[in-house]
């Protein structure tokens, strides 16, 4: 773990949890991509970085999550580096409190500020559209989170952070988190039009063709939106909904992984309803999901 890959001329990658970008911006000065999950993983990169006599100069965060953005504050205590990324994720970046706030839907309890919830705020943030080092491209990839992207090294190499998982994940844990489902879905088919000499996702090993994973966790999507709609048979509120689902894939409830699950379902039911095949319904002062009836004319 925490191994340093070569993956072009200019282009490597750690490979630890949250797979980690490296590209060299000249013979001294390297940008990350990524930051991994806490200050042990920056410290952690931070001593490859010695290793090679590599100044960093800045980190490209493809989304705000704290597994990607956990090493940020370490490693700009010790370089000074930029942290740079879309605006809204700059903004979850510098104030990390938002992400369990977003998830609980409400002020987080103690239980829910935690470091797999909420890294630590960096200073400070800048916009990849000013910032973007030469070499590098970047591509929005809708669907995980706000407004994630992926980066293109111009060793035809893509960073294509979590908008797939590997198919070990997906059958372990079922749901991957998933925000704006029809965004998710069109990004599942521009990422499976791209060509590249190596594609590394951030949750999946890396490889030269997408394609086959695109595919499995295009499939596990719409099993699951198959199983929600066969669970709201009948009218029933969100709990009843998640319990269902947990219950359906064998899956542990605990605080972070009920906030997790559950922005994740809610997300499917307002896709499903936006597609009209689920009816939202108040009824004695509750929110219920129910399947709408299937149209054979």
């Amino acid at each position: 773990m925490y191994e340093l890959i070569q993956a072009g001329d200019r282009t490597y990658y750690i490979d630890s949890p949250a797979k980690i970008g490296v590209y060299l911006a000249n013979q001294q000065n390297v940008y990350l991509i990524d930051s991994g999950n806490d200050k042990d993983a920056g410290r952690k990169i931070n001593k490859i970085l010695n290793e090679n006599n590599w100044h960093l100069a800045g980190i490209i965060n493809t989304h705000s999550n704290a597994d990607h953005i956990g090493g940020n504050k370490f490693l700009q205590q010790k370089t000074g580096c930029k942290i740079i990324s879309t605006p809204i994720e700059n903004t979850f970046a510098r104030f990390p409190l938002l992400e369990p706030s977003f998830l609980y839907g409400g002020y987080p309890f103690k239980g829910l500020r935690n470091k797999f919830l909420m890294a630590q705020a960096c200073e400070p943030t800048y916009d990849i559209n000013d910032f973007l080092p030469e070499g590098l491209e970047f591509i929005t990839l809708g669907g995980h989170y706000f407004d994630m992207i992926g980066i293109k090294t111009d060793d035809n190499v893509y960073f294509l952070a979590d908008c797939l998982f590997g198919e070990n994940i997906i059958s372990k844990y079922h749901l991957s988190f998933i925000y704006d489902v029809r965004a998710y879905l069109a990004t599942l088919d521009l990422v499976e039009q791209l060509s590249a000499k190596l594609f590394i996702p951030a949750h999946a090993e890396a490889c030269t063709d997408i394609r086959p994973l695109a595919q499995v966790n295009r499939a596990k999507a719409y099993e699951i939106m198959d199983r929600i709609l066969s669970i709201c048979a009948e009218a029933k509120c969100f709990e009843d909904i998640l319990k269902e689902v947990f219950d359906f894939y064998k899956l542990v409830m605990d605080y972070n992984q009920y906030v997790l699950v559950g922005s994740t379902v809610r997300s499917y039911l307002s896709y499903l309803c936006d597609e009209e095949k689920l009816s939202c319904i108040i009824s004695e002062n509750r929110m219920l999901w129910q399947r709408n009836p299937v149209d054979n004319g």
